[in-house]
C-alpha cells in the first residue's frame, strides 16, 4: 500500500471513530431518562424562597417543601429515582438548567414565548394572573361590571396596562404600593383594587374582621401559565413528566395538591381551584 493509501485510511479511520463519537455524544444527551435512571435521582431546581411553591419551612433543617417540589416528588416516584432539590436564584433557573446542573425546574416558572426559544416547558401546573378586589356588597361579579368604573392600583405596574387593555372606560387612580391602594379600597376611593392574586389573598390577612366584606372577583384580567421547565430537545424526559402530570389530574391528585398548599384551611386560602392541567397553548 502506497504512502497516501496509508494516510487516506487513517484519515477515514480517524473522521469515522470521532463521528461515532459524535454520534454517541448526542445520544446521550438526548436520552435524559436514561441518565436520570442510571444516576438514580432526579435533580430538581427550587426556589426555596416563594411560598408556597418552595419555600424553608423547618429553619432549623433547612427543609424545603412546597407546590413544585411536591410535583418534583411525582415525577422522581414516576422514575423510580431519588428527588433531590438544589436552591437557585430566580435569575439562575434557566442557566443551570441549560448548563445541566438540574435536570428539571420546579421554580415558579412562567411559561412565555420569549422563553421557549431557551427551554422546552410542562404543561401548565398552575394558573394565576391579576384580580380585583371588590366590596361583597357592590354586587360585582364580573369584569365587564368594572367598565366606566374608577379602579385602584400600583403605580408603574403591569396592571395599569392589562386594565386599560380589559376594561376600556376605567378610570384608573395609582398609588406608590399596595398598602396605599388597598388603604383607598376600604375609604371606598374606588370600586375595586386591582393586583395579583397572590397579592390580593395575602391582603385579606390585613384587613383583618373586615375581610369577610370582601372577595375577588372570578375573572382574570391577565394570565400567567406556571410550567416545569426541561431542557431542549429531550422529548421522552418531557413526555414523561406530562405523562406524570395528566396522571395527578386524572386521578384527582392535582386537586389535592392545590388544597393542601392553597386550600380553604391554609394560610393563603385561595378561591376553588379554576383550572386544569391539560393540553394548554400559551399565547
Amino acid at each position: 500500500m502506497k504512502v497516501d493509501d496509508k494516510k487516506g485510511v487513517f484519515r477515514f479511520a480517524r473522521v469515522a471513530a470521532l463521528s461515532v463519537l459524535a454520534l454517541t455524544a448526542v445520544h446521550a444527551q438526548a436520552d435524559q431518562v436514561t441518565d436520570i435512571k442510571a444516576r438514580g435521582e432526579l435533580v430538581c431546581g427550587v426556589l426555596g424562597t416563594d411560598e408556597p411553591f418552595s419555600f424553608i419551612q423547618d429553619p432549623a433543617s433547612r427543609t424545603i417543601v412546597g407546590y413544585d417540589v411536591d410535583l418534583c416528588n411525582a415525577v422522581a416516584k414516576s422514575l423510580g429515582v431519588k428527588p433531590v432539590l438544589k436552591q437557585i436564584a430566580v435569575a439562575a433557573r434557566i442557566p443551570e438548567l441549560q448548563q445541566g446542573h438540574v435536570d428539571l425546574l420546579a421554580a415558579s416558572l412562567t411559561h412565555n414565548k420569549e422563553r421557549e426559544s431557551q427551554i422546552d416547558f410542562s404543561l401548565s401546573t398552575f394558573i394565576t394572573g391579576q384580580k380585583a378586589m371588590v366590596r361583597k356588597d357592590s354586587e360585582i361579579t364580573t369584569l365587564a361590571q368594572l367598565d366606566g368604573k374608577k379602579l385602584l392600583t400600583v403605580k408603574g405596574s403591569t396592571m395599569e396596562t392589562n386594565i386599560a387593555a380589559r376594561i376600556k372606560n376605567a378610570s384608573v387612580v395609582s398609588f406608590d404600593n399596595s398598602p396605599q391602594a388597598l388603604l383607598a379600597l376600604e375609604q371606598g376611593k374606588g370600586v375595586a383594587y386591582v393586583n395579583d392574586e397572590t397579592s390580593l389573598v395575602s391582603n385579606f390577612a390585613k384587613l383583618g374582621p373586615a375581610a369577610k366584606d370582601y372577595t375577588l372577583v372570578p375573572q382574570y384580567l391577565s394570565s400567567e401559565h406556571l410550567a416545569l421547565g426541561l431542557r431542549k430537545n429531550e422529548p421522552a424526559f418531557r413526555g414523561q413528566v406530562n405523562k406524570v402530570l395528566l396522571g395527578m389530574e386524572a386521578d384527582g391528585d392535582a386537586q389535592k395538591l392545590f388544597d393542601k398548599w392553597f386550600g380553604p384551611t391554609t394560610k393563603m386560602n385561595f378561591p376553588p381551584r379554576s383550572f386544569k392541567i391539560s393540553t394548554d397553548k400559551i399565547d
